[in-house]
């Protein structure tokens, strides 16, 4: 019986092609000319995924008379930026519950820098004109096992005592499922307002055209090889050139950052996701959805889904895997045996939908850290600056991530830098084997708490007690 339905599954995967959804789009812009020769400028910004673009292009915004360059090794967006589920997330810290435990003491300010950071992402899109389905339709957290349902009623009842829960509504089975229907749903936690999805790949390529437009010079395949002090500044090298900066910002993320110190705080996790065949009109009247939310599951190895703008639905996550070395290589980016898994969840999570068809099947790498969320900090006196760990939810916090690396720069103290999360770093992983060791017991003991009613065995409430953890 399973063997059948495993082949019924994988049939649908037949067609599917492995390559990211969103940039394989016949709007893709062609790429901006490689750096050749010298260049000399104010700020250098390594990086051209949202990091690097947010950064080049707020400081153009503080200051217009800036000369700003931006290197990306590859294209613009063609990374995490462009493979990416699109939630737009306002937390800064990888959710309201990891922000609690970590940072009690400030988590009310995080929170409200959370939204304002997610409500000038939106009015950048206005302001710039992008095209990026940006549709703020909030995040449902759901749960699919009856101790998941009765931690999201605990949590929400924690929240609410603390005054926390401000557009958060507790559903339960049926008003879960009203909203999209799945037998799978036991309850939900709506956040109405904190999460937008949007088109990952056209929000990194609408912040390059608003980046050029303001005066900013972009190269794109230019790798940054090296970062060297050169008198009062600092010297990048590439391949066909160099670039001398009075100040440089990274945005380089899960690539080996130019500060070598910085390394063994990330690991890189490797993600995956499948995108349907648009739904016909009988086919979304079978789920409902009419809100088009954003979901998550409850599970540790949680599922993210959600609809495009012509009605496809993207259904990622689950397995997050770490290669033995931290290696970042092409070759990880296709995972057949997790596309099978995932379909398979697919159609038990939505059997009314068997007979889709997945058209595309992709994965990427993530930044992770052992505090789930971003970390920040300067090198070379202060010349430097560099934002790294968002560990999966970067596509709203590296607006705010790009804002704090300005204010080191700039030597300013701001209300972002006198946060404990942006002085204070998470503990760094360590190096190999144990890395690797450590992260494979972690992730058999996350499933065998998934299996065993959300029970966490000696080795995951050791990590708690630490505040590490492992996560996609």
């Amino acid at each position: 019986m399973a063997r059948s339905a495993m082949s019924r599954w994988t049939r649908s995967l037949s067609e599917a092609r492995p390559v990211a959804y969103w940039l394989d789009d016949p709007g893709r812009p062609d790429p901006e000319p490689a750096l050749t020769g010298a260049e000399d400028c104010d700020l250098l910004v390594v990086g051209g995924g949202y990091s690097g673009l947010w950064t080049a292009l707020i400081a153009k915004e503080r200051d217009p008379s800036r000369d700003v360059v931006l290197l990306e090794g590859r294209e613009v967006g063609w990374a995490a930026s462009g493979r990416n589920g699109g939630f737009c997330a306002a937390s800064l810290t990888h959710g309201l519950p990891n922000g609690l435990t970590r940072w009690p003491d400030e988590i009310r300010r995080l929170e409200e820098l959370g939204r304002r950071n997610l409500d000038a992402i939106e009015e950048a899109v206005a302001r710039y004109s992008i095209d990026c389905d940006f549709e703020r339709t909030g995040e449902i957290d759901v749960a699919t096992e009856d101790y998941q349902a009765r931690e999201l009623r605990e949590w929400y009842e924690e929240i609410d005592r603390r005054n926390l829960a401000d557009g958060i509504e507790f559903l339960d089975a049926e008003a879960v499922r009203e909203q999209v229907n799945s037998p799978t749903f036991k309850a939900g936690l709506w956040d109405r307002r904190g999460v937008a999805m949007l088109n990952p790949a056209r929000l990194a390529w609408g912040l390059k055209r608003a980046c050029l437009e303001l005066g900013v010079r972009l190269y794109e395949h230019t790798p940054a090889l090296s970062l060297k002090p050169h008198g009062a500044g600092m010297t990048v090298r590439t391949p066909y050139g160099s670039v001398r900066a009075r100040r440089v910002a990274l945005g380089t993320n899960v690539f080996p950052n130019l500060v070598r110190r910085v390394r063994s705080y990330t690991v890189p996790v490797y993600d995956y996701a499948l995108m349907t065949e648009p739904l016909t009109a009988d086919q979304l009247q079978s789920i409902g959805w009419k809100n088009r939310q954003g979901l998550g599951d409850s599970a540790n190895q949680f599922h993210y889904f959600r609809l495009s703008a012509d009605n496809r639905i993207l259904w990622g996550g689950y397995d997050a895997i770490y290669p033995y070395g931290g290696r970042v290589r092409a070759e990880y980016d296709d995972r057949p045996e997790t596309y099978a898994k995932l379909a398979g969840h697919f159609f038990t999570c939505f059997p009314q939908l068997e007979g889709l068809r997945f058209t595309h099947a992709w994965g990427g790498a993530i930044d992770t850290c052992s505090r789930f969320s971003a970390f920040f900090g300067t090198a070379h006196a202060g010349k430097v600056a560099y934002a790294a760990g968002y560990t999966g939810l970067g596509v709203g916090a590296t607006r705010f991530g790009a804002e704090v690396m300005l204010d080191l720069l700039a030597g300013e103290r701001t209300e972002r830098t006198e946060l404990e999360m942006v002085r204070k770093k998470p503990l760094p992983f360590p190096p190999e084997p144990f890395a690797w060791a450590g992260i494979a017991i972690t992730k058999w003991s996350l499933a065998r708490a998934d299996a065993n009613g959300g029970r966490r065995n000696l080795w995951l409430r050791t990590m708690d007690r630490l505040g590490l953890g492992f996560d996609s």
